[in-house]
């Protein structure tokens, strides 16, 4: 079992003690404290509940070494990248580290959050762990790095002499390494989203490509129905057969996925007889507690010989709306004359099901319908769960015996494109419903400063909750930003001004589905109303736009004059 690995101290190092105390005033915060409960039905005896890792953690990939499955989700714009989590049953999942973890291992900042690291696969051969990823508007493209241990450090990035997105690594029987991924095909586009899956072998070493790339599959598995955006390609061998799994249709509302399989890497590869193997886009949209988006799936052969993938789905509360971003669930395959599938067509997604059987199981498996934490700071390293908006390249925040300390930054949330970076650390979102809540000494504010609590789907849709001091003066202060037309610091909503002896300040954002409160204590448990009735649909993905989750944080910003 491997132990959690917090912010390594060669990142420290590397950034010239970028997250000890920064030398000027600081912002001092205490806790920030989560409880997330939807309301599920109680977990069944024997049984495990779906999202297996709720929250934006999406595009999972998964390998099994022995006894032991690692896990691996795509971050895009935040840092550190590429989580790694552990798991001895399917189920019960510690986050152990982050492939990208030194800022200066990978540049990929000062973009648009939903740019960086996209889809990324893991594997293992011999004694080495492999991460294969696009660096979505890097120079460099699609890369890989490699560690002994999952849990880290990883390699600096070997860049592959590969096109396009999505790369998979397959190391073939005769010794030979390739890659598979999805590019535009040569020639004309057919219609908009015609994409194609490619093979290329590579030097493991090198990155660099050895032959000619080889066609497998050109538009995906009904060429003549137009299908869009065949991306996420694994190929897997069971039997004599190279099977070739693949998502199409986006990975929206009409996400499936689908097989093929060849007698040799290279193919020719037939598509499978009850494509797709996996997609909920047939159900009514009415339906209650619908699950969405079904796809980007990778199998897994367990020791029992059964079979089992991991994917991504989404879980609206109304619509095509939801805050938590793609999320990584996980089903049974069944085998019907050579062919895997998963769901047959037309079933719903089930969120509750007998768990997987394994040699060690242990109990009981966590439920991701309910829990809470508190984090407090103390700790001089920071778990590997939190998050910055790309990679810092200055220091400005440490933790410790205060708790968090946190430099008012330049960069306001709404002006990333800048090219600077908001003072935000954040945590993902993992539930309809939640309450937010971070305790702030309020004294430690200083004049044109802002600091809270945020809520935040992109630079363009968020909301602040915080300490605002201007003129010697402090308020509580409730900022939304929701599009272009609002200023970068967002719109005031609301603002109530605080005694001047006030202390520590709780903020407390609460959410439901499309519904969000914010309160605020300035004294122990005297929390007021701020703001009234406010609308979480706006930081839906379908609202603001993009494909990330809600994450939520501290954050500290110098006003302008």
């Amino acid at each position: 079992m491997r132990s959690p690995r917090p912010w390594p101290l060669l990142l420290l190092l590397c950034l010239a003690s970028a997250f000890s105390a920064p030398a000027s005033a600081d912002v001092l915060i205490h806790a920030i404290s989560y409880h997330g409960d939807d309301a599920q039905p109680p977990l069944q005896p024997g049984n495990f509940r779906n999202p297996i890792v709720p929250g934006f953690y999406p595009d999972p990939s998964l390998v099994r070494v022995g006894d032991d499955f690692y896990l691996v989700n795509s971050t895009f714009g935040y840092f550190p990248g590429l989580p790694i989590h552990h798991s001895r049953d399917l189920v019960n999942w510690t986050q152990i580290g982050n492939a990208i973890d030194r800022p200066g291992q990978i540049n990929y900042g000062k973009d648009e959050l939903t740019r960086g690291l996209f889809a990324a696969s893991i594997s293992h051969h011999g004694e080495t762990f492999y991460i294969v990823n696009t660096c979505f508007y890097c120079d460099g493209g699609n890369f890989l790095v490699h560690a002994k241990d999952p849990a880290g450090p990883w390699s600096d990035p070997v860049w592959l002499q590969v096109r396009g997105i999505d790369p998979s690594l397959v190391f073939d029987e005769d010794g030979s390494t390739w890659v598979v991924h999805n590019d535009v095909p040569d020639g004309e586009l057919r219609y908009d989203g015609h994409r194609a899956i490619w093979l290329q072998q590579i030097d493991l070493a090198s990155g660099k490509a050895i032959g000619a790339r080889r066609l497998l599959v050109d538009g995906g598995a009904d060429p003549a129905s137009r299908p869009e955006h065949i991306e996420g390609p694994h190929i897997f061998k069971h039997d004599g057969w190279y099977y070739l799994t693949a998502a199409e249709g986006g990975t929206g509302e009409q996400h499936a996925q689908m097989i093929w399989r060849s007698r040799q890497l290279a193919g020719p590869y037939q598509p499978g007889p009850a494509n797709p193997v996996l997609t909920q886009r047939d159900l009514d949209p009415n339906r209650p507690q619908p699950v969405t988006s079904a796809g980007h799936a990778q199998f897994v052969q367990l020791a029992d010989g059964s079979w089992w993938t991991v994917f991504l789905a989404t879980r609206p509360y109304r619509g095509n709306q939801y805050n938590l971003g793609r999320e990584t669930f996980l089903l049974p395959v069944q085998w019907h004359d050579g062919w895997p599938q998963v769901l047959p067509r037309g079933a719903r997604l089930p969120t509750q099901l007998p768990r997987p059987i394994v040699a060690d199981m242990p109990l009981p498996p966590r439920d991701s319908a309910a829990f809470s934490w508190t984090q407090d700071f103390t700790a001089t390293t920071l778990p590997p769960q939190w998050l910055t908006l790309h990679p810092p390249q200055s220091a400005w925040f440490s933790t410790g015996a205060k708790g968090l300390q946190l430099q008012a930054g330049d960069t306001a949330l709404g002006t990333l494109e800048s090219g600077g970076q908001a003072h935000y650390l954040a945590h993902r979102l993992q539930h309809h419903a939640a309450t937010l809540e971070l305790q702030l000494d309020a004294a430690s504010v200083a004049n044109n400063e802002l600091a809270g609590l945020v809520l935040l789907q992109n630079e363009r849709y968020h909301y602040v909750l915080g300490v605002q001091a201007r003129g010697g003066k402090r308020a509580l202060a409730l900022y939304l930003r929701a599009g272009d037309q609002d200023p970068a610091t967002g719109r005031l909503l609301a603002a109530v001004p605080l005694a001047a002896d006030t202390n520590t300040v709780g903020l407390r954002l609460v959410l439901d589905g499309p519904k969000a409160q914010a309160w605020f204590a300035p004294r122990p448990d005297q929390w007021q109303r701020i703001g009234g009735d406010l609308d979480a649909s706006l930081l839906s993905a379908d609202t603001a736009g993009g494909f990330i989750g809600n994450t939520f944080g501290a954050y500290a910003l110098k006003l302008p004059d």
